[in-house]
This record gives C-alpha cells, structure tokens and sequence, in this order.
C-alpha cells in the first residue's frame, strides 16, 4: 500500500468521532474517510451528510465488507467490538478498535489470536502514547533525571456526571453488558496503558473496587497496587463519584533525585522537581487528539514506521482491569 491512499472506513457516529478522531482521517496526507456505517442507518446518513464522508451503509457490516475500505475504525461501545473485529480479520482487513479494545481480556485474546493467524494488524485508541505531552513524560523518565526510581503514585477522582443519577436510562459506561464495568473501564484504563508504555508490563497486580456513591450497579471506587519491572511499586485510587470541589487528575513519578508530576486528563504542565530547581513544561495538545496516534498507523500501513498501541499492548491493560475486578486470575 505504500503507493496508495489508505481509505479507512468508520463503524459508529458517536461524538468521540467528530472531534477526537475522524477529521484525522482525512487531514493526514496519504489517508482518507471513504464509508461509515451504523446500527441506526438515519445516523449514518446524517454523518455522511454532515462530514463530507462518500458512502454510508445501513449495516455496520457492509462497511467491512466495503471494497473501497482498507482499515476498519471501529468507534462504537466496547460491546460490539469483538464481533466487528473478527469480522474484519476474516476478510482480511485491519483494524483501528476505540478503547478499551474489549468488555474483557478474553475478548482481546480472541482477537488478537485470529489475527495473528491471518497476519492482521490490530490496533487500539491508547492515542496517549503518541502525544507530545506524554512524549515529554517519558523522555524525562528514561533520562535518568530522577535518579533510583522509588514509587509512582496515581490519583483520579472526579464528579459524577448528570447522567450517572438516571436509573431508569443510565449511560452506557456503566452497563457493564456494553461498556465492561464502569468507568474505571472507559477512564482509568488510559493511566493503566501509559503505565505500561513507560515503565513494562505489570509483574503482579491487586486490587479492590467497591460501589461507594450509589449511583449505579458496578464499581466507582478502586485501589490498586501494581508491582513493575525492577520491583517497581504503583499504588493507584480511582474514585468517580468525587464532590467537584475535590476532584484530582494526579500521576507522581518519584525517585532518589527528584520528583515528575503530570495529569492524564487536564494536561497540567509536566513538573520535575529537583532539590534545587523546577521546571515546568507546558505542551499544547493537538486540535484532533487522536491525529498523532493515527498517523502512525497510516505510516505503517504505507511501510514507514510503527504503531506503538497495538492489539497486544492494549490486551495488558484489560488483562489487568479483570484482575482488579476479579473476574481473571493474573499471572505474568
């Protein structure tokens, strides 16, 4: 394909796609949106209509099955990935899947063995990893700067939205049939990746959950302690029915020589701070926050360069959030 434009096809209309992800599409030289697709085929059409899209299909499938598309964006709930992704291996084509990749690690697994057999790229929306921000975050760890690594905490606490008080029609997120659990899946799961990308694959991890607020049925409130590469300590809270005068957006990276402090979330300038000195480092984030990580994937496609969120690094990170809901027995 290095000659070719990579005409990438769109299953799901929801908002993450109109600001965070499509327009990239189109924006990045060498790629372009051809075809979306949704359950509701008025909402494809409306899509289309609206963002300038050339075809849209009235089954998700059709756009997979779609001569014109070569990569399948699958932007909808965690529920319906699998199905969409094992269908697009078994036509042979790849696939861009929104985070987390699946409701489980089995789900992942089953995805990225049908892959491996066909020799399908699978990759994953853990954009994060491709920001400058976060760029600047590892650069600084893997500097040396802070000396003996000691600890690392991370704090996430934040309000409960409007949405989470409606019983009778709650929002996705925390349907644990579509969504995995609640928002420690569509949350959380971004500081436990980038964890993973700076530091390596977790060696032992516990963890608890419990519902504190009462909102809805599955967990709001979680601890975690992760043991890392070099006997490396985490400890993590998550809390997602905070009062908003106490929310917190905090991850502290500490060794025997200073201290990093960043947010995953508010982009809060990235601090070190050393015995003598501080510096901080405010990065602007890119207008279409997913752009840089799909750009790296259409580099790969064309044969330049590598995606650094795949199927089997976002496989970990599921993996782990089972474990500390106890739904999968962890081993290394």
């Amino acid at each position: 394909m290095t000659d070719l434009n990579i005409q990438w096809g769109m299953i799901g209309c929801g908002n993450v796609t109109e600001k965070k992800s499509a327009p990239s599409f189109n924006k990045i030289q060498g790629s372009r949106l051809v075809a979306v697709g949704n359950r509701t085929p008025e909402r494809a059409q409306e899509y289309s209509r609206n963002y300038g899209v050339p075809t849209w299909h009235k089954d998700p499938f059709d756009v997979i099955r779609d001569p014109e598309v070569h990569i399948v964006y699958i932007a909808t709930p965690p529920g319906s990935h699998m199905e969409y992704a094992l269908e697009s291996i078994r036509v042979g084509k790849p696939v861009y899947i929104e985070k987390p990749m699946a409701r489980t690690w089995e789900e992942c697994h089953l995805i990225n063995e049908a892959a491996a057999k066909r020799g399908i790229p699978v990759y994953v929306a853990y954009y994060r990893r491709a920001l400058d921000y976060f760029g600047k975050v590892k650069e600084v760890i893997d500097s040396g700067v802070l000396g003996k690594l000691l600890y690392v905490n991370v704090q996430q606490h934040f309000p409960a939205r409007e949405k989470d008080r409606d019983r009778k029609d709650p929002p996705w997120h925390v349907i644990p049939e579509i969504s995995g659990g609640g928002y420690f899946h569509d949350v959380g799961c971004h500081a436990l990746d980038l964890l993973f990308y700076f530091f390596g694959d977790p060696l032992e991890v516990k963890g608890y959950a419990a519902n504190r607020g009462g909102l809805y049925d599955p967990e709001d409130t979680l601890s975690v302690i992760l043991k890392l590469p070099g006997n490396l300590l985490v400890s993590g809270s998550w809390n997602f029915v905070t009062p908003d005068p106490f929310k917190r957006d905090l991850v502290e990276v500490a060794g025997d020589k200073g201290r990093l402090k960043f947010s995953i979330f508010s982009f809060a300038p990235v601090t070190l701070i050393r015995e003598t000195s501080r510096e901080s480092f405010d990065i602007v984030q890119p207008e279409h926050i997913q752009m840089p990580l799909i750009q790296t994937i259409v580099h790969e496609m064309r044969g330049h360069g590598s995606c650094p969120s795949t199927g089997e690094t976002a496989a970990v990170t599921s993996r782990v959030m089972d474990q500390v809901l106890g739904t999968f027995p962890f081993s290394p």
